[in-house]
């Protein structure tokens, strides 16, 4: 894996800076500098300060102002940072005139977020997705790597010789090299994405219901999914705790078995390029019956998580999924004002408490709601001869309870709607 410049072994203090151009949204930019102190922090630096400044215009070179520009560079070095971390996104070019005046090292909040999703990438596919999303991030930043890569090299004998053209620049070299590795990442993440959906298929060959937990980062999906399911899933009070879907399957009241997909939590100004490496990971939500979108009820902005978690879902072309809308942390909540405002924004919403288990027996019962139309509990007579059915059943359905009534099997099942049709003539009465 390749990078994009050599950073110090551990950045001690940085300065947090977001650009603004509508001192009409100071309180929507406050709210992103403060996430943006969540995610920087997340890795494990030091914050020296959060520092909003604005500008009446967007300019080429440093996003605002040359003086504005000075004036927070020298505010970075007034506070002794070694770093500076900008919320908006900086082209290559930004980046290194930003480099170039401070003499300090200048990250935006894609390469934070790029940061903390290498730490926690577990299983090959999370490791080939972030690669991949790392890679296509540095690729356009290789030019300040090194200071000799201007120079060109001739087409003669020798090591180098052989690995350029004449003429050829070493920045041309690397970039040819690091397109050809970004391919090489492509082709192993589709192989995984292949042996994806031969797993899926096999789950639609069982006719499996399946949803998926959705919801901005830290809202306690995973949490959630532990309590439903008695798994031990990681689940820590961070942001990005979960990288890598995790499904466990769990018996619902009415006795059908629903399969629970963990997936990634959104964060607002998601890079696209995250969404695109992704996909693979999040199309367990496309792919589901139904979403249970968590919201954190105890944090302030949670309407504003809902609705950026509802735009990524856009993206992905998931917006539109029946949803269960759950209310989680409400054992923290003391103010009940601030849970009958929410509930009037999301009408039909579950109160729950994952750490403490409130809410869960609701939970259950509406995800056998969302999925009533699949199955009925049907009792049936059956004549001993017809011992195909009673095989039928116990291989398709789920069969509650077995009695014998002279020569008749009186079964009661959960049965699934591909096959009852064919055991309504044995319907008892």
């Amino acid at each position: 894996m390749f990078e994009v410049r050599e950073k110090p072994e551990m950045v001690e203090r940085a300065l947090l800076v977001r650009i603004s151009f509508d001192r009409r949204a100071q309180d929507d930019d406050i709210s992103l500098l403060e996430e943006l102190e969540e995610l920087v922090t997340t890795l494990g630096i030091g914050i020296a300060e959060l520092h909003l400044a604005h500008s009446r215009s967007m300019h080429k070179k440093y996003l605002c102002g040359t003086g504005k520009a000075a004036e927070i560079a020298e505010y970075a070095r007034a506070h002794e940072c070694d770093c500076i971390v900008f919320d908006n996104q900086l082209a290559p070019s930004q980046q290194r005139e930003w480099e170039e005046l401070s003499q300090i090292c200048v990250i935006d909040r894609e390469e934070v977020i790029l940061d903390i999703f290498a730490q926690r990438a577990q299983t090959k596919e999370a490791r080939l997705q972030v690669d991949l999303a790392r890679m296509q991030y540095a690729l356009p930043r290789m030019a300040r790597m090194w200071g000799h890569l201007d120079r060109e090299g001739g087409g003669g004998s020798g090591g180098s010789g052989a690995a350029r053209g004449m003429g050829e620049q070493q920045i041309e070299v690397d970039r040819r090299l690091a397109r050809k590795r970004i391919d090489r990442t492509k082709r192993e993440l589709e192989a995984v994405r292949t042996q994806r959906a031969t797993r899926r298929k096999d789950r639609e060959k069982n006719d499996t219901a399946h949803a998926a937990i959705v919801g901005y980062t830290n809202a306690g999906k995973s949490t959630l999914l532990n309590k439903l399911s008695g798994a031990d899933i990681l689940a820590k009070d961070m942001l990005f705790a979960t990288l890598d879907t995790t499904t466990r399957s769990i018996e619902l009241p009415d006795g059908q078995t629903l399969l629970l997909t963990d997936t990634v939590g959104f964060v607002r100004n998601l890079p696209h390029r995250l969404v695109e490496a992704f996909k693979a990971t999040l199309e367990e939500a496309v792919l589901a019956q139904f979403l249970i979108h968590v919201l954190d009820a105890s944090d302030p902005r949670a309407i504003e998580f809902f609705e950026t978690t509802m735009h990524v879902l856009g993206e992905l072309g998931a917006e539109d999924k029946p949803m269960i809308t759950v209310l989680n942390k409400v054992d923290t909540i003391e103010d009940d004002s601030i849970l009958a405002s929410l509930q009037d924004r999301f009408p039909n919403t579950i109160l729950v408490s994952a750490k403490q288990g409130i809410g869960i027996d609701e939970l259950q019962h509406k995800c056998s709601e969302m999925l009533g139309d699949r199955v009925r509990r049907r009792t049936y007579k059956i004549p001993q001869s017809r011992g195909d059915l009673t095989a039928l059943l116990h291989s398709e359905a789920k069969v509650i309870s077995t009695d014998y009534e002279g020569n008749d099997i009186i079964v009661n099942a959960i049965v699934p709607s591909i096959i009852a049709g064919r055991l309504d003539p044995f319907l008892s009465e």
